[in-house]
């Protein structure tokens, strides 16, 4: 069932949600609304040219334990190399913006301009942050996402080199441990993140872990 969101800062419980884990359409991305939706487990993911916010929250949750993270042989030797400098938050708007735009031309593009503005608003007020890679001065790579409590929800990542989005997670996974981070939320399963460590948890177990301490990381 999909249900329909009003004005009423609410959403419905996910187990009634369809089997693919859409859950509901309509209501906002204001910041309140965007906070109770990843608190439960929900997102906005749509094609930004429909006109209705589509919530998803698929019961079976496909993420990476940070200390799980799965470094390669050829990665380790990349890291070593010091060829790449990475940073947190220095460059969230070039970030979202470059994810948005590597996508815009793929069929069902959702990065417009409405999600840009409300998970930049998101970032002023520090529940969402950024990952960037950089050759020098060129920022050849990075991701981004939401974090609440201990964990970390991502929304998209680029390279415009080899194994520059690799760097990225590798480098949050590492650092998002040492802050006491327990998880991150993938949403999605890809081959790029199932080689890195990405497994299925069941939603009642993922939850455990949204609703540890409130706080941002």
């Amino acid at each position: 069932m999909v249900f329909q969101l009003t004005r009423e800062l609410v959403f419905p419980d996910p187990h009634y949600g369809d089997p693919d884990g859409l859950l509901a359409v309509g209501g906002d991305l204001s910041v309140d609304r965007l906070i109770l939706a990843y608190s439960n487990g929900i997102f906005p993911w749509y094609a930004f040219c429909e006109k209705q916010i589509q919530w998803w929250c698929p019961l079976k949750r496909f993420v990476i334990f940070p200390h799980e993270i799965h470094i390669s042989h050829s990665m380790r030797t990349l890291m070593n190399k010091g060829r790449y400098e990475i940073s947190f938050n220095r460059a969230f708007h070039e970030v979202i913006q470059t994810c948005g735009n590597l996508r815009m031309e793929e069929a069902g593009a959702w990065l417009g301009k409405d999600i840009m503005k409300a998970y930049t608003r998101l970032h002023e007020q520090g529940f969402a942050a950024s990952v960037e890679v950089w050759e020098g001065s060129c920022l050849t790579g990075g991701l981004y996402g939401v974090t609440l409590g201990k964990c970390f929800f991502g929304e998209s990542m680029f390279s415009l080199v080899p194994n520059a989005s690799k760097l990225a997670l590798i480098y949050l996974a590492q650092t998002f441990q040492k802050l006491g981070g327990t998880l991150i939320d993938c949403q999605f399963e890809t081959p790029h993140l199932k080689s890195m460590g990405g497994r299925y948890i069941d939603y009642e177990e993922y939850m455990r872990y949204v609703q540890e301490p409130f706080e941002t990381l």
